[in-house]
């Protein structure tokens, strides 16, 4: 039967609840009983004050043979006994001695002794016999004697029992902590862990990556949800393969539009030549005809670079990897474009000697010069380009940044500048395809790149790659 994450909860805390409580109630009753004991102590403690003072009057009458003496003895007596029946009847489950009956007796011998005795001396008997004094003061030393023995013992009990009502309130607090701890871990296992899981899937989602969240075997609502975030993954990569096949097809037309412009446009200036020679031929100006041929020639090594380029972008190349420091493959770079660094131009490097990884070097330097050479070109005469390096502790990943000072690039174009044959430059500045080279290349590694600028403020290449090759995810 499967529970809902709504009765766990409310199980879990009904059964700290209801251990709780007993405990509660075991201390509530031992406190209660505390009470009570203190209660009959009171009560017997007022119980033998009254005895004595009624025996401290029946002392002084038989010293002074006064009739008020006895009287307040037969007072005091009528109290005690109202006292003692109170104690039987209220807190007669709590005390410790269970013959009040027979004191009550004996309190009852002990005022008859003593109505008999003012009897006597109403009678005008001043002459009381020795048996009678005996035996009233037998009677009333054995009633507080016993008294005294019972609020002692009332007394060992009461103590003992505050130190045991202590023990338990230590003791209760043992399974209070353990049920209070299991609590927590059933809080952490079926509430947080779950929630953690489904927090960190939904994370990687929001970054592109579309995997499927591990099954959550837990019976109950997240078990439901994260089915239910699956089938939403499964349709969204349905959606972003449609989009990319999308893409794919507009991708495909600009490539081919960008093809035909590049190509035309020194087809056209070598058919111009080829006519005019034509038209000339065996007459005109030599000088003139060669500067044409020349033209040409120009031309046509334009349109072998633009094939060239756009093979080299086409091609299916297997990554040649191995162990590089990248500090090396980032001299190799800068020495390459050297000569093509103006002389206002200021380079700083900020590239650690201890990063290592397993890269293509001759891929990864292709990439590093194109996005050095592409910055250079945004700078112009005058500016600072930058490149830098770093690599978190612990991570299977580093990264470097190219950055310029140049004139940055438009916000409506930063999503484009991937796209083969897309360009911002003049006419002849460059082929359009070298940041897709660089895009290619990067994803065939199993890395990624982003671009961050402001219009006017130049641009930032970031590049990141696996240190350990080819990344099973590719972003």
């Amino acid at each position: 039967m499967k529970i809902s994450i709504r009765q766990k909860i409310f199980l879990a805390f009904a059964i700290f609840i209801g251990i709780s409580g007993l405990i509660w109630l075991r201390s509530y009753h031992s406190q209660y009983v505390l009470h009570q004991k203190l209660q009959i102590i009171e009560r017997k403690n007022n119980l033998f004050n009254t005895i004595l003072e009624a025996r401290r009057y029946e002392k002084n009458f038989f010293l002074t043979l006064d009739k008020e003496n006895i009287d307040q003895a037969l007072v005091y007596i009528n109290t005690a006994e109202d006292i003692l029946l109170n104690i039987t009847s209220e807190y007669g489950k709590f005390t410790l001695t269970k013959n009040l009956p027979e004191r009550l007796t004996e309190l009852r011998a002990y005022k008859k002794s003593l109505s008999e005795l003012l009897q006597l001396h109403q009678n005008g008997t001043l002459l009381i016999p020795p048996a009678k004094i005996s035996l009233i003061q037998l009677q009333g030393r054995k009633l507080t004697t016993e008294l005294e023995n019972i609020l002692a013992k009332e007394g060992q009990v009461t103590r003992d029992l505050t130190a045991k009502s202590k023990t338990i309130h230590l003791i209760a607090l043992v399974p209070i902590v353990i049920l209070s701890g299991l609590v927590a871990l059933f809080l952490i296992f079926n509430v947080n862990r779950p929630l953690k899981m489904i927090e960190d899937a939904i994370a990687k989602i929001a970054t592109g990556d579309f995997k499927n969240i591990p099954e959550i075997a837990t019976g109950d609502e997240f078990e439901s949800l994260v089915i239910s975030l699956n089938n939403m993954i499964k349709e969204l990569n349905k959606r972003s393969e449609e989009l990319i096949q999308a893409k794919k097809l507009a991708s495909l037309g600009r490539l081919t539009s960008g093809v035909a412009h590049e190509l035309n446009n020194p087809l056209n200036n070598i058919s111009t030549s080829v006519q005019i020679l034509l038209e000339e031929f065996g007459q005109g100006d030599p000088e003139y005809q060669k500067e044409l041929l020349i033209g040409a020639e120009k031309q046509v090594d334009r349109a072998r670079n633009i094939v060239k380029a756009l093979l080299e972008f086409s091609r299916e190349r297997t990554l040649k990897v191995k162990t590089v420091n990248f500090i090396d493959l980032v001299d190799e770079a800068v020495k390459s474009i050297k000569r093509e660094l103006p002389a206002n131009v200021k380079l700083e490097l900020d590239v650690p000697a201890d990063i290592q990884a397993n890269l293509d070097p001759d891929r990864i330097q292709r990439v590093l010069i194109n996005l050095i050479l592409n910055a250079l070109q945004a700078v112009g005469d005058e500016g600072t380009l930058k490149i830098t390096a770093s690599k978190e502790e612990n991570q299977q990943e580093f990264s470097f940044e190219v950055q310029d000072t140049g004139c940055g690039i438009a916000k409506e174009n930063i999503t484009r500048i991937f796209d083969p044959f897309f360009s911002t430059k003049d006419v002849g500045k460059g082929s359009g395809l070298g940041l897709s080279i660089v895009y290619g290349i990067i994803e065939q590694h199993g890395g990624w790149i982003k671009v961050t600028s402001e219009e006017g403020e130049g641009a930032t290449f970031t590049v990141f790659l696996p240190t350990g090759g080819q990344s099973s995810n590719i972003l």
